[in-house]
């Protein structure tokens, strides 16, 4: 379970925005350290806890202390192995999305951590949702992994330019998917 948070994890676990925090932190209202040698500020669970608390902001974001997992794609059994293997990590709450539009309306209900994204959608394609999402200030710290089995190195590259953080080609182990999500939120391995 996480200890510390930056202002960005904060403002998702308190669902507001990361500039409200910052000024929160800079006015003392919410105690925390910032890194030596840097303008980084980091919170402690229990401030942040505390904080929450006296500002009447739920906290069951902050004590179920599990990722936000959003994984869409058309293969249904995909899907299922995925969230099988995410389910039974246990630090992931996951939802899931079968095409590109119920994509769209979930991330930006849902606010996940981490979107598994198949690039080959049925309404449009992955580079698309990408940008959408990269077009979104609120959504600035939600990572991206694109999916797929049938996509050439030069479109990855324009993945990688449209706003994925990681690429996967299927067929993958779904193990090597969760050490990668892991890599991305920075949180362990567990493999």
């Amino acid at each position: 379970m996480k200890t510390v948070f930056t202002t960005g994890e904060a403002a998702k676990i308190c669902n507001v925005s990361q500039q409200t925090i910052i000024r929160c932190f800079d006015s003392g209202q919410l105690k925390g350290f910032r890194v030596p040698g840097s303008r980084f500020r980091r919170i402690p669970r229990d401030v942040l806890y505390r904080f929450m608390k006296d500002n009447g902001i739920p906290t069951d974001a902050l004590e179920s202390g599990r990722r936000k997992a959003l994984i869409v794609d058309d293969d249904e059994e995909l899907v299922e192995l995925i969230r099988d293997v995410f389910d039974a990590d246990g630090r992931f709450e996951v939802r899931v999305a079968n095409n590109g539009f119920d994509a769209g309306m979930m991330v930006k209900e849902y606010k996940p951590d981490i979107i598994v994204l198949d690039v080959m959608l049925p309404d449009i394609n992955g580079r698309e949702v990408c940008q959408r999402v990269r077009c979104d200030e609120s959504l600035d710290d939600v990572r991206i992994i694109c999916i797929s089995g049938m996509v050439e190195a030069d479109k990855v590259d324009e993945l990688r330019e449209s706003g994925a953080d990681d690429f996967m080609q299927k067929p993958f182990e779904v193990e090597a998917l969760i050490g990668r999500v892991c890599g991305l939120l920075d949180i362990e391995s567990r493999a």
